[in-house]
């Protein structure tokens, strides 16, 4: 459904399809409360729930990555994707934290919370100010047609495809993290409460780095410190997969996210100014199913190495792949690697301003 719902964000505006996505995401909150308190036991009232937020997910990717650059100046964009990704960490910290603590309190709590916070979130997306969206050059064209330009669109243009790609086959071989619970239990001998510590490195890595970023940005050189940033995240990953010591596997978790965060500012900001308004919502969910796969495809081939290889095997040898892959991609993305500033990639036009 995202590259669908990348075509709506373009044609009907992002702000309404993330407002549409946080409604639908409320009425899973529902329908899982109405489950609870009637005490369904059969599995598939849950299973076509999460369908049903996995259609909400997929219109909310490519809407909220697009409603950015029409809320911020272009010369605040990169900063503020900065700000937006150390929130974002710090939500996935603590939100199963809180969720944890309201389930202890009531198992219908976490329920009302989230049908609360979503149509909170839903009201107060659409009186957002901002540029408008450009007018729809393209009416007359079909909306297969409208998704595939948007596919090509990124295909023409070595900055953007060689920035979406990287992310797709660096985290792909780098999934070390789906490994944590066989290192806390088997290599570390570290436990729950480790492995909580050990999940958590990463994204206090990632938050200090995005903070960092927030106030003083990359200047200079920005296509090859984006592959300094994805080199250090492989030496970092096979670090993690030799160590046997929880202090230094912590220490490399922590470079691990510090690094990530910069190849995702890098990326997505590169990605933002690359891109005009009239096609954010198509741009942003080719970006997404990219993001998406090499997390989720990433971690099963984490998983399926380790069966094979073993675990320190399978994290090390993704790491190095990593590093293949960033070595790779400088000769393959010459455009990619050459990029000075930010500055060098914008296309897109502010236009008028909303009132």
């Amino acid at each position: 459904m995202t590259l669908p719902a990348g075509e709506l964000c373009d044609r009907v505006g992002p702000k309404r399809v993330l407002a549409v996505s946080m409604v639908l995401e409320g009425a899973c909150g529902g329908i899982f409360l109405w489950v609870t308190l009637a005490g369904i036991k059969a599995a598939w009232p849950f299973f076509a729930t999460l369908a049903l937020f996995g259609v909400a997910r997929s219109l909310y990717e490519p809407a909220v990555q697009s409603v950015l650059p029409f809320l911020v100046p272009r010369e605040s964009l990169p900063r503020s994707i900065a700000l937006n990704s150390s929130l974002m960490e710090a939500a996935i910290i603590s939100g199963p934290a809180l969720g944890g603590i309201a389930y202890a309190l009531s198992p219908e709590l976490p329920y009302l919370i989230c049908i609360g916070a979503s149509l909170v979130a839903a009201l107060g997306v659409l009186p957002l100010g901002g540029r408008r969206v450009a007018a729809d050059t393209t009416p007359t064209a079909g909306r297969v047609a409208r998704v595939i330009e948007g596919l090509r669109f990124v295909q023409r243009r070595p900055v953007l495809l060689g920035a979406i790609s990287l992310d797709l086959f660096a985290v792909l071989l780098g999934g070390a993290t789906a490994l944590l619970p066989v290192y806390a239990r088997d290599i570390l001998k570290v436990g729950p409460i480790g492995l909580g510590v050990l999940r958590s490195a990463p994204a206090v890595g990632s938050i200090v780095t995005a903070l960092f970023l927030t106030r003083h940005g990359v200047r200079g050189h920005v296509g090859s410190r984006l592959f300094v940033a994805v080199a250090i995240f492989g030496v970092a990953t096979i670090a993690f997969g030799f160590s046997h010591n929880v202090v230094l596997s912590i220490m490399a978790l922590i470079v691990v996210g510090a690094s990530d965060q910069i190849s995702m500012y890098i990326r997505s900001s590169l990605t933002q100014l690359a891109t005009p308004d009239s096609m954010r919502g198509r741009v942003n969910a080719v970006y997404m199913i990219f993001v998406g796969a090499s997390n989720e495809l990433g971690a099963f081939e984490s998983g399926a190495l380790a069966a094979l290889l073993g675990t320190i095997r399978s994290v090390v040898l993704g790491g190095v792949g990593t590093i293949i892959v960033a070595a790779l991609w400088m000769k393959l993305f010459p455009a990619l690697r050459n990029v000075d500033s930010m500055q060098d990639v914008q296309e897109f036009d502010e236009g008028p301003k909303e009132r």
